[in-house]
């Protein structure tokens, strides 16, 4: 069962963080757009080659989220509109489910939980632990993941901005 770390750089300007293994080796490098127009993600496995690319859908009533693997594009992570946070992943049989704020939900199929995502709260910054069921889904999960983290991080800095901070 594969296990992701997800280290995110605390102070970047731009989103910039790695993604390693249980043995601290660098699996994937995550890059943020710094000037384009909605929120892009770009993930570049240990051999530079882009593996998976996100981007969001501007214009759109709902925060929602392309995400491609390895060039096609596998699903649309959608924000549905509710008091607590829950998303819709279209093209894909995934359902999300848990305490997406506080980062400890799961990925499930038919029932099974396929992806469980924990934050690890006694680390200097915001790190993640991603377990994977199966190692084929390391990708798809790997990308699900990051696009609802993006969702959250806007909304977080949309309602630190409006309340004057």
């Amino acid at each position: 069962m594969p296990k992701l770390y997800i280290r995110q750089k605390v102070f970047s300007f731009a989103d910039r963080f790695r993604v390693k293994n249980e043995y601290e080796e660098e699996l994937f490098r995550v890059e943020g757009e710094v000037l384009s127009l909605g929120k892009k993600l770009h993930v570049f496995d240990s051999t530079e080659r882009e593996v998976i690319f996100i981007q969001q859908k501007l214009w759109s009533f709902k925060p929602r989220f392309f995400v491609s693997v390895d060039g096609v594009q596998i699903a649309e992570i959608v924000r549905e509109w509710s008091f607590r946070p829950r998303y819709t992943i279209a093209g894909m049989p995934w359902t999300v489910e848990g305490d997406l704020w506080g980062h400890d939900y799961r990925i499930l199929e038919e029932g099974r939980e396929v992806v469980g995502i924990r934050k690890a709260w006694l680390s200097w910054g915001d790190c993640y632990e991603v377990e994977i069921a199966r190692s084929e889904d390391t990708l798809p999960a790997l990308a699900v993941v990051l696009a609802i983290d993006a969702v959250l991080a806007q909304e977080q800095a949309a309602a630190h901005s409006s309340s004057g901070n």
